[in-house]
Formats: structure tokens, sequence, C-alpha cells
């Protein structure tokens, strides 16, 4: 009896380890902010986070399968709204925690923007896959605002996710990147860029989904309304209005 109680005990400890833990799908573009956030979270809380990263419609995809994630933080309001129409999730827990904002970036060139696009002197343009990835979508939308997506079609170098996207610039793979703006500013970049005008795409409006109905989770969503998120993400280039 007494070996019995110990294996159970070995069984349990390791879930009670983890009850306050949040484990985050996290759109690729917001990993870095939600860093900087989980230590204030912890701070306030005492909750840990987990993070898995990725383009916003292959975690969904995930999610759906029943990946075990508690939170999802799109880069795109869609497919949250796709999941809690299909049953998935927490009724009523979907919100606006951000706007996104795009950029043209270069590392190696000093003239990222529309000219550059227009004059098409350059071998690669890299974007996120707009399948599945709504800054990949929004760089589309721009280039056919521009009337330049024909054009630009032979040279463009599609990543699986944002992350992916702006590591093929930096490794000299393309010329140009559609980035997030906040992946610039994470990283310490101030130039060589061009933050693309919003009136060129559809608002990058990022939306959370509460999966599941744990406390830690449940904590987490509210501390993503409040001034303390807030002013990480403001800082990491993000708006709160489209």
């Amino acid at each position: 009896m007494r070996r019995l109680n110990l294996a159970l005990l070995c069984l349990i400890l390791p879930s009670l380890a983890l009850a306050d833990t949040v484990s985050v799908a996290v759109a690729s573009n917001f990993q870095q902010t939600l860093d900087k956030i989980a230590v204030a979270f912890k701070a306030a809380t005492g909750h840990d986070i987990k993070a898995s990263a990725g383009a916003s419609g292959k975690l969904a995809a995930q999610i759906r399968q029943g990946a075990p994630f508690d939170v999802f933080l799109s880069a795109d309001d869609e497919r949250p709204t796709e999941l809690a129409k299909a049953g998935v999730g927490q009724p009523g827990s979907q919100f606006t925690y951000a706007y996104g904002q795009l950029a043209l970036w270069s590392k190696k060139r000093g003239d990222a923007g529309e000219a550059a696009l227009r004059n098409g002197g350059f071998a690669k343009l890299a974007i996120a896959n707009p399948a599945t990835a709504p800054y990949g979508r929004a760089a589309m939308e721009t280039l056919g605002a521009l009337k330049l997506d024909a054009a630009v079609k032979p040279k463009l170098l599609t990543g699986d996710n944002i992350g992916q996207t702006m590591q093929f610039a930096e490794v000299g793979g393309a010329d140009f990147a559609f980035v997030a703006y906040s992946q610039l500013l994470e990283q310490g970049i101030r130039d060589r860029y061009w933050l693309v005008p919003e009136k060129l795409h559809q608002p990058i409006r990022q939306d959370a989904l509460q999966i599941k109905p744990t406390p830690a989770a449940t904590a987490l969503m509210a501390f993503l309304k409040g001034e303390q998120a807030r002013a990480l993400m403001a800082q990491a280039g993000y708006r709160f209005k489209p």
C-alpha cells in the first residue's frame, strides 16, 4: 500500500507543478512581446507561460485537432472567430488584444519603400505564407493595392511564418521582406525599413481566444487587457485602434 501511495504521488506531483502554467499558442510575430509579458505576468500572478509559436492558420488547425493549448493569441481575428463558431474555446472570451503594423525591411539595402518595389531592381522579396499567416496576407493586399502583385510574383520567397520570413532577409536570401513592425523594434532595428501605410491593406486585428477554463488561462486573458501588458505591447510597436 505504501509503495502504491508513493507511485500515485509521483504521478500527481508533475500535474500539480504544471497546474499554474498557461500553454499558449502564439502567432510568431507576437512571440518576443509575449516573452516580456510573461515576466510581468509571473510577477503579478505567480503563473508561468509556456508558448508555442507559429503561423496563425497552422496553430488554429492544431487547436481544432485537439492540441492541448489553454490560450490562442492569433495574428488575425478570422481564426479565433472560426474556432469559436465551431464550438472550440470558451464562449464570449474572444477579444482584440492589439493591432499589428506591416513593414518592408532590408538588411543590406537602404531604399526599402514603395519606389524600390515599383523599380523592381531586386531578386527576391520575402513574405509569410498568405494562406496561413495574416502578415503575409496583408503583404499581398499591399502589393495588390500598388498593382504590383503580378510583376513581383516571380520574385516572391515564401516563409512558413513571419519569423522565417525575416530570417530570409537576415541571411541574405531576400533583398526585401514584409515583416511585422514589432519584429524590427524587438531586435533594435531603427532603419532600413518602410512602415507600410495602413490604407494599403486590411487592419491586422490580432484576437485572443481562451481555449480551456483554467484559472491561469483566465488570469492571462485578464492581464492582456491591463495597462501593464498594453504598455509592453505599445513599446513593441502594436496599436490598439485600426
